[in-house]
This record gives structure tokens, C-alpha cells and sequence, in this order.
């Protein structure tokens, strides 16, 4: 077994029968990382030593009868927004390469009680703002699908969405404010998560929009994010987002199935100006469904999903509010795209953040009705595939079908559903009400136990 190339649940089961020892795994992803990293440039940093001496431990702990649980020994990357006490954190920003963390954030405490061991940090977008995943000043990762020309990894959560699609690391942690898990997994052709927010906690993580941040798994199966989400979710006494947000274990519904699940397809109107290859991959996505026993439901949304572009004013309202001062600074080196929107929420005035505030409730309430006795609203995750990094306009966005998840509280699950005739993944999105995060991976499950999209590997890192 080419223990790299397999994902967690599978190395999960080999630890724990002993057939594979953390040490060899370790030494795997690190010897992967050495070779590609290079190019990729998925990882900021790299605690080879510390992550060699923790799987020394659970080596040990395992051989002699004390393993923690199923995920004890599996490594798993961090992006660099989250804090480890000790270590940089620097933002996606030039401007923090000195930072230390003066505290571990909730997550990572949580993977480390479960015996998981941390490969290292992650690059993201310059705080965690702008979709398309580039970084002027610390620089983009490769998006390993095509070895020839750099495109788009998808951002924010760039590094980790090419950590776990070139198998450097086996999952990795991202985070979602208006499509940050799901746009990196959708064009790097892996499995994300947009939690609920309140369902996993944000503390010792840097903010971005605090009422619209999510943190959410990035994994090669659907199975493998629903193993890591049971470990992230929960309250936290530090974060009073999730308190009374209890879940229940969503891998005994795994496996059950959608016969007589009533799933919602894309309204005519939101599928003009969508590659054509990707509503081809989308529409086959529903045949697939529907031959495992879904019905395929058509609705009437009380707005389109190119609507939510309002949405910007409550991020970048908040995210002056976190981030005004930096971008206001000309001596710090900052991404000037990302200073730009920063400084756009300078100019909102508070009764018109407080009106945005009020619309996003109302929205709220036309989409529960609207998807009354509906299961899930399915669509593309984007509109094309990766595109070359010399085409991307910063001033556009590629989050026209994850933002709207944000704004409604809802959660999501993004997994591949195909790829281009240049070999580029697509993507579809099972977006379900707020907290039904256990039946959009049960959705998910279904459709990948019948497609074989999500075992492919990108060719350069074979």
C-alpha cells in the first residue's frame, strides 16, 4: 500500500490494525512534500522534527495498547490562519512573518487530543480575503491539476485545498467566509465542508468576518471530512458562537443513502453564463441521483444566486473593522487587491451595514420557504473550472454559488462530479438548511459510493 496516496479512513484502519506505523506515514508525506512542495508551494511551513518525534509517540502508544482513538497517527496540515501557541501565524500577510501565537486555537487542540499530528501550515490568501487564491507578497500555490500552466488554486484556503489534492497531506483544516473551503476543493478536486457557523469554533483563529467565518474539513472523500468534522464540532467555552450547537455523529447515516430524498436542481435562470462543461458534469451529477432512488425537484428561489453580491458590504464592512488599520498603513507590504477591499469597508456607513444586516434575515426566511420539503438545493460549486492565473480579475469573484451558504447560514458540501476535456475537476455543491451538515454528507456518500471522480490523482504528483 502506497500509504500517501490513501486517504485517512483507510489509513485509520491500517494504523489501527498495525499494518502501518506513523512513523513510515509520517516519513511518506514528508519524503512527498520534499519532492513537489517545491513547486506546489502549498506549505508555509513544515515541522518535520516535531511531527517525526509525534509519530514516534503514537507509534508507541498504539504498539502498546494506548491509542486515543481512530485517528491517532494520521497527520494533517494546518492553513496559516490558525493559531499553534508558539508558532507564526502570518495571515496569508507579509506583514506578519514575526507573529507568534500566543495560544492554540480550539481546533487544533481538539486534532492533537485525538492523537493527530501536525505536518504544518498551510498558505492562504492574504487574511483569508479573495476567492481565486492568490498571494502577491508570499506567493500562490500551483494548482497541481495542470503541470504546465499555473492556475487558479482557489482561495481562501489555497494551500490546503493543494496539500490534499497533490497527497502531501492526507486532510487538511480551511476556512469559509464566502466560499474559502469550497472554491479550493471544487478546482483542486477534492472534498469540503462549509460548516454552519456556531458548529465548529472559531477561536485562535483570525478573523476575517466574524459573523460569517466558518472553519470546515478539506479531505479526498466524503467519508474521511464526515470523520474529521465529528472531531471539530462541538461547544467551545471560548467561542460563545457555539454554545447549545450540540451534533450527533453523522457516521451512522453514512451510509443510508437518498431513496426518497427530494433534492432541489438550479433554477433556469442561475444556470446562464456557467461553462458549458460544467452543467454537462452538473446535470449528469442529478442522473446519478435520481438513478439512486432521489427525486429531482425543480423550485422557485425568491432571488437569484448572482443576488448575494450584497453580501460583500457585511465582509468587508467587518473586515475594516479587523483588518482597517494594516490597509491603511502604506508602509506595510500588502496584497493590493486585498488591500482594496479592506479599505472599501471604510466608506459603509453603519445604517447601511445595519439595513444589509436586516435583508440577510429576510433573505433567510424566503429561503426556508422557499426549499420547505426540499432536502438540499444542488448546484455547481463554480462556474468554470481553474483558470490561468493571468486571466483572473481581482475585481471579479468566483464565489457565485457558495456565498449565498454564508449569508443564509446554511452548510455545504462541495465533492468532485467530473473534470474538462483538458483534464480539469468540476465540482457539485449540496447546500442543506443551517446544522444539517450529517445529511449533506449522507447526499454526498451516496453519489460518491456510484462515481469514481474523487480517486483521481493529478498526474505531476503520481
Amino acid at each position: 500500500m502506497n500509504s500517501a496516496l490513501s486517504p485517512a479512513y483507510v489509513l485509520s484502519r491500517e494504523i489501527e490494525a498495525q499494518r502501518l506505523s506513523p512513523v513510515d506515514l509520517v516519513d511518506a508525506l514528508l519524503a512527498r512534500i520534499a519532492t513537489h512542495d517545491p513547486k506546489l508551494h502549498a506549505f508555509v511551513d513544515v515541522y518535520a522534527k516535531e511531527a517525526r518525534l509525534a509519530a514516534e509517540a503514537a507509534d508507541k502508544a498504539i504498539r502498546s495498547g494506548h491509542a486515543l482513538g481512530p485517528l491517532h497517527g494520521i497527520p494533517i496540515a494546518i492553513k496559516d490562519i490558525i493559531d499553534i501557541e508558539g508558532r507564526v501565524t502570518t495571515g496569508g500577510s507579509a506583514s506578519r512573518l514575526n507573529h507568534r501565537a500566543a495560544q492554540t486555537a480550539t481546533v487544533v487542540r481538539r486534532l492533537i487530543s485525538h492523537g493527530m499530528i501536525v505536518l504544518g501550515k498551510t498558505h492562504t490568501v492574504e487574511f483569508a480575503c479573495g476567492g481565486w487564491g492568490t498571494n502577491q507578497h508570499l506567493g500562490t500555490p500551483w494548482n497541481p491539476w495542470d503541470a504546465a500552466v499555473p492556475r487558479t488554486p482557489g482561495g481562501s484556503s489555497s494551500g490546503s485545498g493543494v496539500a490534499v489534492a497533490a497527497r502531501l497531506a492526507p486532510w487538511a483544516i480551511g476556512t469559509d467566509t464566502g466560499g474559502s473551503v469550497r472554491l479550493p476543493a471544487s478546482w483542486c478536486g477534492i472534498t469540503g465542508l462549509k460548516t454552519t457557523i456556531g458548529r465548529i469554533s472559531t477561536h485562535g483563529i483570525l478573523p476575517l468576518s466574524p459573523s460569517l467565518d466558518t472553519p470546515g474539513p478539506m479531505a479526498r472523500t466524503v467519508r474521511d471530512v464526515a470523520l474529521l468534522y465529528n472531531v471539530l464540532h462541538g461547544p467551545d467555552p471560548l467561542d460563545p458562537l457555539t454554545r447549545g450547537r450540540q451534533a450527533t455523529d453523522p457516521l451512522p447515516a453514512l451510509e443510508k443513502g437518498v431513496r426518497g430524498l427530494r433534492l432541489a436542481r438550479l433554477p433556469p435562470e442561475d444556470r446562464s453564463g456557467v461553462a458549458a462543461e460544467v452543467m454537462d458534469a452538473y446535470d449528469r451529477s442529478l442522473a446519478v441521483l435520481a438513478a439512486l432512488g432521489a427525486e429531482i425537484v425543480d423550485v422557485v428561489l425568491p432571488f437569484r444566486l448572482l443576488d448575494f453580491v450584497f453580501m460583500t458590504d457585511i465582509m468587508q464592512a467587518e473586515a475594516y473593522f479587523l483588518h482597517g488599520e494594516s490597509a491603511e498603513d502604506p508602509s506595510l507590504k500588502l496584497d493590493e487587491a486585498v488591500r482594496r477591499r479592506l479599505l472599501a469597508g471604510a466608506g459603509l456607513p453603519a445604517r447601511d451595514y445595519l439595513a444589509t444586516l436586516r435583508r440577510r434575515d429576510e433573505m433567510k426566511q424566503a429561503m426556508e420557504t422557499a426549499l420547505a420539503g426540499v432536502d438540499a438545493l444542488l448546484t455547481p460549486t463554480t462556474a468554470t473550472a481553474a483558470i490561468p492565473l493571468e486571466e483572473v480579475d481581482q475585481n471579479d469573484t468566483p464565489s457565485r454559488f457558495t456565498r449565498f451558504g454564508n449569508l443564509l447560514e446554511m452548510c455545504a458540501l462541495t465533492l468532485p462530479n467530473g473534470f474538462t476535456a483538458d483534464g480539469l475537476p468540476l465540482s457539485l455543491q449540496i447546500a442543506c438548511r443551517g446544522y444539517e451538515e450529517a445529511l449533506a454528507l449522507r447526499i454526498g456518500q451516496a453519489y460518491q459510493q456510484a462515481t469514481e471522480w474523487h480517486q483521481r490523482v493529478p498526474a505531476m504528483v503520481e
